[in-house]
């Protein structure tokens, strides 16, 4: 059984990561957070202790992990303290607004010899496996075009947090939050980027009075000459987390769990799609292969070199989107 410090419910997943700790059979013993009421609230529900000194939580020999739900911009510096103090991380995403700071983040956790894991939740997808092992064979031909889309009503329907529009403790607003999914699973899919431009603007009164982005769009062109739209909004009240791939030979289409696939092959069968009906079998949650990792000895699956590489195309996606440029990503 491992015992883990909650750092923060400054997160809005913070509780259910909360809630897979203990019914992992896992203890958590201490919540750790800066807002003494919101803090001391959370370990009351959790019936545990409360601890506002950070340095006292990570100095707790009966600590043996950490799951990471501060803002972001308190990310690195949490982190670096909690590897520093050889506590195994837990982190919801984005391990940092920046390429830099993700770096600093990992000098600290391989100096450390502690486990990292992100939250990738949407890798653990049967259907992004199945995309994967479809882009991977060849059966699409030269894959050349891209579309990726998460969204939600969070700022039109009001029920995201006041904090959550604060630039200077969110570093972003919808695609440095939701935006992730789909910028992690392009990532994913399509390899390393190349250059990336983005437009991104507000349109609910929060967002604008904040300077942060309800609506965005992002055109990346990745090495291998793939173009990709990555798309994400908080204030779509109805849509599908839904990408499509497209090939000189085919396309595959992913909606929810419903995939579609077109290639030379099934159009022997038939024109047009055919229904996908066996899919991979998903991958545990992000968290279960963490503890894995942890228990078990075995291989991290949403490691520091998957944050890295997310927290690149978000900084170039806000440079982009700041100065009305297309940036190149070296």
């Amino acid at each position: 059984m491992l015992k883990v410090a909650m750092l923060s419910k400054w997160h809005v997943h913070a509780g259910g990561y909360a809630n897979e700790v203990k019914n992992s059979g896992h203890e958590i013993p201490v919540v750790w957070d800066e807002d003494e009421n919101r803090g001391s609230a959370w370990a009351k529900e959790l019936g545990c202790d409360y601890e506002k000194d950070l340095a006292k939580v990570l100095a707790r020999s009966d600590i043996d992990a950490v799951v990471v739900d501060t803002e972001k911009s308190k990310h690195k510096d949490v982190m670096i303290a909690a590897a520093n103090a050889k506590k195994h991380i837990y982190t919801e995403k984005t391990v940092a607004p920046t390429k830099k700071e993700a770096l600093e983040i990992e000098k600290a956790i391989e100096k450390n010899k502690v486990i990292f894991t992100i939250s990738f939740p949407q890798r653990t997808s049967p259907v992004v496996l199945y995309a994967k092992q479809v882009i991977d064979s060849g059966v699409l031909g030269q894959v050349n075009t891209a579309r990726f889309r998460n969204a939600h009503n969070g700022a039109s329907g009001n029920w995201l947090p006041d904090y959550w529009y604060i630039e200077k403790d969110a570093c972003g607003g919808a695609m440095m939050d939701l935006g992730c999914h789909p910028m992690y699973i392009a990532n994913y899919l399509l390899g390393a980027p190349a250059r990336i431009t983005s437009i991104y603007n507000a349109t609910t009164k929060k967002a604008i009075d904040n300077g942060i982005e309800d609506n965005a769009v992002n055109v990346i062109e990745f090495k291998n000459k793939i173009i990709a739209m990555v798309e994400t909004s908080f204030v779509t009240p109805v849509s599908p987390w839904a990408f499509e791939i497209y090939g000189t030979d085919g396309m595959l289409l992913a909606t929810d769990n419903q995939v579609r696939l077109s290639t030379p092959e099934t159009r022997k069968l038939r024109d047009g799609f055919i229904e996908v009906t066996k899919l991979p079998k998903g991958l545990p949650s992000p968290m279960q292969t963490w503890f894995n990792a942890i228990e078990k000895g075995d291989p991290v699956v949403f490691g520091i070199k998957d944050a890295i590489g997310l927290a690149e195309l978000l900084e170039n996606a806000y440079i982009s989107h700041k100065t009305g440029a297309t940036v190149t990503i070296k």
